[in-house]
């Protein structure tokens, strides 16, 4: 029986018998569960309470809980919404998280702006007035088709109106240059309203005039024209009519789960204008001990919380949670028109039903060959990688650290963390490094990354292997320092000419098989590294490239810099304008001016003192986040 400690105790019997959030907490603080109830006294109470049926996994959660926190509130719907937007935020380890099998993108119209704009996404944003079409499972034929439709229909992309002057999409007559009232907001709105109706299968022209042309051109013998004329016509298609129409009875989705032994598989079908558009599939490992009811309400407050924008008219489950009516009218808020959730009987939507199900147990079968595949090489690789380094534990987590710079500016660092051989992302970490700094150190840098990870993150899980990108100068650097924090754990250098392993205490490296899966590992951690220290490093690269000059002067800031360019053509022609010129610009005044116009005429020592002491701050900011 696990037992509950007599804070947690006195909370449960202090706990009020009303609508309310419940969070339970590990020893570090961190939030393990999160669960809504009508009554919080009455439903807590049933955790603390001796109870031999309890599923394994709420015992774990229970032996691992050293705190309660509650949060009241005035209905069961208010209670319902905070779950979600807390499960969402904080992905507690115990309850049911979904495993998206991809991310299907978006096309993103802005139609609640003054002058629209048109783009791809993969994020959708909850009620920011915007029209979302899709999913949209191939990609390219949809980047294709953008590119058509915007030929046409010329609508912007670009994130900002306020600019010197029109862009290069303008001069590709990519877009009509709102921007510099090139085109009249009348005119404009219709090219929006086409665009939208193409994607709603409502405009049909653009295919009937694709599929003309391109007749013409064959007819004609212009095979090339035709071959491209084509290709269009498909991209069109593939976007405005994927599928064969199913329904004559608009939009609504359709839900499949099914079960293999702990795994659950989940598989939603997008039924959009009378069209299968899409799908999508999910998994739930670890759920052998969740009722089907428990995944399904799961699923809708997981899926439809975070994309909000995206709730249909319709939505048709194989079976029906307990809390059905508080998510029906939960969805209803979220789309603002009431919403249809149900188990059809017969008919056309049971029969859809049934395919979806039917495809969520094919989809859970292949995975579990692919999971049985994966889990018996990782396993195999690090049992390998335990005996050939001799290591005196299976190494379970693993940490890899690499460093980036150019010619010694912008040095970072990088942890990925490996658990049972596959990559925690939540766990990786990055290092905006402070010794080296101007200096192209590698070894300086990785012995301050090695400090601030073991010597101050001392929180953080000790790892079973630290892997190091490089060789034996690498090792050498980080292992004093490593050791002087107290940290007894294996670590090895891993460099890449010949994937030569450098081990503590060894002069010769270990050569490993190219083939074997215990080098693979390693190969694919250390990659992971450098991915994740790149991804950073050009970070603060292109930030650094696409900093203004004007960026170093006093009272200058993003408005008043937009303002001088907008102003003046050229630099030099701010350099030459006088206080009374600058001080015209919108937003500016005369301190404002005298400093810009005292900026160019420093001498070049005082002015590179100045922008290197600029970046100076900047480091000492960005140390102190």
């Amino acid at each position: 029986m696990e037992t509950i400690n007599a804070l947690i105790q006195a909370k449960v019997d202090a706990l009020p018998a009303s609508p309310g959030v419940y969070r339970w907490k590990d020893k570090d603080g961190r939030v393990i569960y999160v669960g809504k109830a009508v009554n919080l006294k009455n439903r807590v109470r049933s955790y603390v309470r001796e109870d031999k049926k309890r599923s394994p996994k709420v015992a774990a959660m229970i032996r691992h809980a050293a705190d309660l926190d509650i949060t009241m509130t005035a209905t069961e719907m208010e209670a319902l919404i905070l779950e979600c937007n807390l499960i969402k935020e904080l992905h507690p380890k115990y309850n049911i998280s979904l495993r998206d099998d991809k991310s299907y993108p978006y096309v993103k119209i802005t139609v609640n702006e003054k002058w629209p704009r048109i783009f791809v996404t993969r994020n959708i944003r909850r009620d920011d007035g915007a029209k979302y079409f899709g999913p949209f499972t191939d990609v390219g034929s949809l980047r294709k088709t953008l590119s058509l439709i915007r030929r046409l229909y010329p609508v912007r992309t670009c994130r900002s109106m306020k600019v010197s002057r029109p862009c290069l999409q303008y001069h590709m007559n990519l877009c009509c240059a709102p921007c510099w009232n090139y085109c009249t907001e009348e005119q404009y709105r219709e090219y929006v309203v086409k665009t939208c109706d193409l994607f709603e299968g409502k405009n049909t022209a653009l295919a009937k005039t694709l599929q003309k042309d391109m007749e013409s051109a064959s007819e004609e013998m212009n095979f090339e024209r035709a071959a491209v004329l084509r290709d269009q016509l498909h991209a069109v298609q593939s976007v405005q009519q994927r599928q064969n129409i199913v329904s004559k009875e608009g939009d609504f989705d359709v839900v499949g789960m099914a079960r293999l032994d702990e795994h659950t598989g989940l598989e939603i079908f997008y039924i959009r204008y009378g069209k299968m558009v899409g799908k999508e599939n999910f998994s739930i490992p670890d759920s052998l001990h969740e009722t089907d009811e428990d995944i399904i309400a799961a699923f809708i407050k997981d899926f439809y919380g975070t994309n909000p924008s995206s709730v249909p008219k319709e939505i048709i489950l194989p079976i029906l949670p307990q809390e059905s009516l508080l998510l029906t009218a939960w969805l209803s808020k979220l789309r603002g028109s009431d919403v249809k959730v149900y188990v059809p009987e017969r008919g056309f939507k049971r029969r859809l039903k049934d395919m979806a199900q039917s495809n969520a147990a094919k989809y859970l079968a292949d995975k579990k060959l692919q999971w049985e595949y994966q889990d018996a090489r990782e396993q195999g690789a690090m049992n390998k990688l335990k005996e050939i380094l001799q290591l005196p534990k299976l190494p379970e987590r693993m940490e890899c650290f690499d460093i980036s710079h150019n010619q010694g500016a912008e040095t970072t660092g990088s942890m990925v963390v490996f658990e049972s051989g596959r990559p925690n992302k939540k766990e990786y970490r990055r290092f905006k490094l402070q010794s080296t700094q101007g200096t192209p150190d590698d070894f300086k840098s990785m012995a301050e990354v090695m400090a601030r990870r073991y010597g101050i993150e001392t929180k953080w899980p000790k790892p079973d292997l630290i892997v190091l990108d490089g060789g034996k100068g690498q090792l050498d650097a980080a292992l004093p320092v490593i050791r002087s924090c107290g940290v007894d754990t294996p670590v090895i250098g891993l460099a890449k000419r010949m994937e030569e392993i450098y081990v503590e205490g060894q002069t010769d490296p270990i050569i490993i098989d190219p083939h074997e899966p215990a080098l693979q590992l390693l190969q694919f951690i250390r990659d992971e590294a450098h991915r994740f220290v790149i991804t950073y490093h050009r970070k603060w690269t292109t930030k650094r490239n696409t900093e203004s000059i004007l960026d170093h002067i006093a009272g200058i800031g993003p408005q008043r810099r937009n303002a001088l360019w907008h102003a003046f053509r050229s630099l030099d022609e701010m350099r030459n304008a006088t206080v009374e010129e600058l001080t015209r610009v919108k937003g500016m005044n005369k301190t404002a001016a005298e400093n810009v116009f005292r900026f160019f005429r420093m001498k070049k020592d005082e002015k590179r003192m100045l922008v290197e002491g600029f970046i100076d701050r900047e480091r000492d900011d960005l140390s102190k986040l």
